[in-house]
This record gives structure tokens, sequence and C-alpha cells, in this order.
């Protein structure tokens, strides 16, 4: 079978697999009483299970395991993956289930954030260990510098983690974090076959066809919500294709690719935390001061602030495929471009 064929696969199987278990998930989740209560900074009304992010796994698993099963996981050239990049999609997924159990944990048991990052930082060093690694970083007018080892562990543990929790922090509004990441997969999922990195692409066509199916029952109005497990699932598995899958090519534009594609949790998240310290918070302390609640606030709806960010994550994405170098990127940028405008001139006639 044409190794293309097995992206489509790996995505249409997710989905089926989203699909068909997520409303058992919720009956599940309804009898056990494993429910988000309203009040304070969440804006649902009715109490919604948390436990989305298992058919998020589920899907994903089954889809990727499948493909291995079929001999789908090869290289550029059609053959078995080599031990060092086997060992690293090996890192992504297994370090993905890590992340999703301690997620499920908080979602059923709660943990303590110390606990939670703890454990967060062991896997994504673990992960580190067996290939998941930022070798190179672009600095401003100096251009691409190799990273030595101990600093090459510390950023690739800072990018894991902090991609894994800035993934959780967009998950405010329904279909929100979902959509975002199954956007995010589907760009990763082009740049990483563009890039010669098929394995790496399975991975991303996998949490892509997941993220977009759960959508059926996460957007507004809302069923269920994919909790802690999914999002930290979804999180550190983007940020590790995005290691990977795209740079690979020792190259200033494939070393930036990750950080562009990710562009919307990421200065969310940073945003965030800047405002908290400069205000005298703590930058840990839930609050709603995110991009989302900003939009709420000015009277924007619930769904066009969700659309909204969907077309900003489109919009970083189309300029991750024009930077790559893809043919006809910078045309998709371009209506990328327009489209944000449109959408920001929407919201512009709301807010007045």
């Amino acid at each position: 079978m044409p190794f293309h064929l097995y992206h489509f696969a790996a995505f249409v199987i997710s989905a089926l697999v989203v699909l068909t278990t997520t409303p058992l998930v919720r009956q599940i989740g309804l009898k056990s009483g494993r429910v988000d209560l309203p009040g304070g900074r969440k804006v649902h009304a009715t109490p919604m299970v948390r436990l989305g992010g298992v058919s998020i796994f589920l899907g994903t698993l089954t889809a990727l395991l499948l493909v291995w099963y079929t001999g789908g996981f090869i290289d550029a050239a059609g053959q078995e993956l080599a031990p060092p990049e086997e060992y690293a999609i090996w890192g992504v997924t297994i370090g993905g289930l890590a992340f999703f159990l301690i997620g499920l944990m908080d979602d059923l048991f709660g943990l303590s954030p110390i606990s939670r990052l703890l454990m967060q930082m062991a896997v994504a060093a673990i992960a580190w260990h067996v290939g998941v690694s930022i070798n190179f970083l672009t600095v401003p007018f100096h251009g691409l510098i190799s990273l030595p080892v101990w600093i090459s562990l510390p950023v690739t543990i800072f990018w894991l983690v902090g991609m894994a929790n800035a993934i959780n922090w967009i998950d405010g509004l329904d279909g929100l974090a979902a959509g975002v990441s199954g956007i995010a997969a589907v760009v990763m999922l082009v740049v990483a076959l563009f890039m010669s990195q098929p394995a790496a692409a399975l991975i991303a066509a996998a949490i892509a066809g997941g993220a977009l199916g759960f959508l059926r029952y996460n957007f507004n109005p809302a069923q269920i919500f994919m909790g802690d497990g999914g999002a930290y699932f979804m999180g550190f598995t983007l940020a590790g294709v995005g290691i990977i899958g795209l740079v690979k090519s020792v190259t200033t534009a494939a070393v930036f690719l990750p950080y562009l594609i990710l562009a919307v949790p990421i200065l969310d998240m940073s945003a965030v935390i800047f405002e908290r310290i400069r205000s005298g918070s703590s930058p840990f302390v839930a609050d709603k001061r995110h991009l989302h609640h900003r939009l709420l606030n000015a009277g924007i709806s619930h769904r066009l602030t969700v659309l909204f960010i969907y077309v900003l994550t489109l919009w970083a994405g189309s300029l991750a495929l024009a930077v790559s170098g893809m043919p006809s990127g910078i045309a998709y940028a371009l209506g990328a471009t327009a489209l944000l405008s449109y959408t920001g001139w929407r919201l512009r006639c709301r807010c007045r």
C-alpha cells in the first residue's frame, strides 16, 4: 500500500474510534459522578464529564497500532525504521501515554501542581534520553546554533512540558483545545510529509483524526470535556512530533517550524504568565486573562471566539507552510491572511 494511504487510514481510524467511544465514556462518567461542576472562572452552566481524553487516547493508540501491525511505520525510502528513529517514535508514543495517565490521575483523583510538574519533567527527560531531543536553536542575528547536552536536556523538557500545559491552559471554551490541536496536527502532518518524515506524520495524522473527531461532541454546546488527560496527551504528542518530524533538517527554517505552528497556545500562555507576574500574582494560579476570556469580556459570542482562534491557528500554520518552502505555501498563507482579516473585521463589528 502506498505510504501516504497509511496516513489517511490513521486519520480515519482514529476519528471513527473517537466518534464511537466518546458517548460510552460520557455515560460512564455520568454514572460514576466524574463531572466538572460549574462556577468560578468556568463558563459552562451544567456539570460536564471531563474524561473525553480517554476516547482521544484510545482513537490515537488504535490507529497507530493498526498502522504499525500492517507495516506502515517506514522511513522516506520505504524501509523499516532504523533504531535511532524508531526509538524517537517510541519516545513520543510512550511519552504521550505517560502524560495521558498523569492527566487522567488528576481528572480522577486530583494531583498537586508540583507533583504533576515533577512527573511531567521526569517523563520528558526519559523522552529526551531516547532521542526526542532539541539539539539546535535559532538565535536572532546568529542563525542556527548546536546545543550541548547540558542545554539540550532542559530546553527539551521545557518545550515538552510547556506545550502540554499550554494546550491544557487554552482548554477553557467548548471545542477550543480540540480544534486548535487538530488544526496544528494537520499542518504538522503536511509539513512532516513534505520534509520526508512519514513516521512522525503518522502520529500527527492519528492525533488530527482524534482531535477533530472529538469536536463532534465537544464543540459548543459541548456534551463532554477532554480533561487534563486529553490536553496533556495532545500537547506532549504535538510537541514531540514537532521535534522528531520537523526539526530534522538542520536549517533555520526547520528549527523554527514547531514554534510557528503552535504559536497561538505558546503566545497565550506566555502572555498570561507575564501578566500574572507583572501584577504580583502567582503564574500558576488560574484566572481569566487568557485570550478567549478577553474576547468573551469584549462581548464576542462563545462560538465566534472559538472560530476566531481557530482561524488564528490556521493562519500561523499557513505561515509555517510558506516558511518550509512548500510549493504554493505562500498562496496558502495569503489565503489564510485574507480569512483572518475577514474574521477580525467581523469581530470588530461585534465589539462596537
